[in-house]
């Protein structure tokens, strides 16, 4: 069996915050966001460590991309991370224009 990687994009609502992440395991990856274990902002002093996606309430999955090699997702995700939000809004909206969470439909959640 050939492992997949994924870039995928969460957002807060339509048009909300997004982020952009790379993993190997989407479903475990947005149950981990959903849990708020990931990403971790670095503690500074008198700072409370929280996630970035816990937050701002990231947790909806509305993009993703499967690669068969990691060195073409990692190459994907640093590509789209660069673009404008202007141009991740219509590449989510060309695939999914209502902003639905496709972590349902796309995979089984732990």
């Amino acid at each position: 069996m050939t492992r997949q990687y994924y870039v995928y994009i969460l957002a807060s609502k339509p048009n909300g915050t997004l982020y952009i992440g790379m993993t190997n395991n989407l479903s475990r990856r947005v149950w981990e966001h959903r849990q708020g274990l990931l990403p971790v902002i670095p503690a500074q002093a008198g700072i409370h460590i929280s996630s970035f996606t816990k937050r701002y309430n990231v947790h909806r999955l509305v993009y993703s991309e499967s690669f068969a090699r990691p060195q073409d997702a990692i190459q994907r995700e640093k590509r789209l991370k660069k673009w404008n939000r202007a141009w991740k809004i219509r590449l989510i909206e060309s695939t999914n224009p209502g902003w639905k969470d496709l972590s349902q439909t796309v995979m089984h959640m732990p």
